[in-house]
C-alpha cells in the first residue's frame, strides 16, 4: 500500500491548486485545516467537513479528509453541543482535513466547473464568473435544445434541475458557476450568455433572469460540487498511488 507524508502532500496540493493565489471568502481558510497523523495511506473525499463525513472517514480508516467546504464558515464558535462533538470526533480520529473552495471550483483540470462542463459535453471557451478579479466559472459553447441540456444535467447529476426558462429554446452560449452562483445571471447576460447553470440562487434572481432573457438553471448546490473532490481524489491516486474513496452525504439543496 502506498503512503505519503502529510506535509509533502499538503505542499503539493497547495501548489497544484494555487491555494495561495486564488481569492476566496473569509471563512474558507483553504489548505490544511486540521493536522492529524503525519503519514497518509488512505484519503476520503467529501463535499463538506461535518461530523457525518468525519465519522465515515474514520470508519473507512482514512488518514486525510479532503473537502470543498471546510470547518470554519460560521466564524469563531463556542466548543459546545454539536460543535464540540464534531471537533471531538475529529481529534479522536487522528484524521487531517484539507479544504479547497474557490481554488477547486476554478481549477482547469480537476475543478467543479470544468468537470461539470466536460460531463455535459460542452466546449469550454474561457473563464467566466468574476470574484475579486478572478474567474471562478467557465463559459462554454453549445448547440443544444434547452430540454436536451436539462436531460443531460439530470442524467449526469442523478437529480432533477429547476429551470427558470427565461431565455431562448436553444442553448448556444452557456455559463457554469457551481454552488451558489445565481447572483451572476446579470453578469452572464452582459457576457452574451443565453443560459447559466449553477447550484442555487435567491428569489430575486428570477426577475433578473426574466428581464435579461437568460435561462437560469438551478441543479443543486451539493450536486454540482461533487465533481472537484472526486477528480482530485483520482488525481492523487494516479500521481502518488494513494487509495481514496468518495463519501456521498447529500444535503438535497
Amino acid at each position: 500500500m502506498a503512503e505519503i507524508k502529510l506535509s509533502k502532500l499538503v505542499t503539493y496540493l497547495n501548489d497544484y491548486l494555487k491555494t495561495d493565489e486564488v481569492p476566496d471568502y473569509p471563512g474558507a481558510h483553504n489548505g490544511l485545516q486540521a493536522e492529524g497523523l503525519p503519514v497518509v495511506k488512505k484519503i476520503v473525499a467529501a463535499v463538506d467537513a461535518c461530523r457525518t463525513t468525519i465519522e465515515h472517514a474514520q470508519e473507512l480508516d482514512a488518514d486525510l479528509l479532503i473537502v470543498h467546504h471546510g470547518l470554519f464558515w460560521n466564524g469563531v464558535q463556542r466548543f459546545v453541543g454539536p460543535v464540540y462533538r464534531r471537533y471531538k470526533t475529529l481529534f479522536d480520529s487522528g484524521i487531517s482535513i484539507y479544504s479547497s473552495h474557490l481554488p477547486l471550483d476554478a481549477h482547469p483540470d480537476v475543478g467543479n466547473n470544468h468537470e461539470l462542463a466536460r460531463g455535459l459535453g460542452l466546449q469550454i471557451e474561457e473563464g467566466f464568473g468574476d470574484y475579486k478579479g478572478f474567474d471562478i466559472g467557465v463559459r462554454c459553447s453549445a448547440d443544444l435544445a434547452r430540454s436536451e441540456l436539462l436531460d443531460r444535467l439530470d442524467s449526469l447529476l442523478g437529480t432533477p434541475s429547476k429551470i427558470l426558462a427565461c431565455g431562448p429554446l436553444r442553448a448556444r452560449h452557456v455559463g457554469i458557476v457551481t454552488g451558489g452562483g445565481g447572483s451572476m445571471v446579470g453578469e452572464a447576460a452582459d457576457a452574451g450568455l443565453d443560459t447559466l447553470i449553477t447550484g442555487e440562487g435567491a428569489h430575486h434572481n428570477f426577475h433578473t433572469a426574466e428581464e435579461y432573457g437568460v435561462n437560469l438553471i438551478f441543479s443543486g448546490h451539493y450536486a454540482t460540487e461533487t465533481f472537484g473532490v472526486r477528480a482530485l481524489g483520482r488525481h492523487i491516486e494516479k500521481k502518488f498511488g494513494i487509495e481514496w474513496e468518495f463519501v456521498d452525504h447529500p444535503s438535497g439543496l
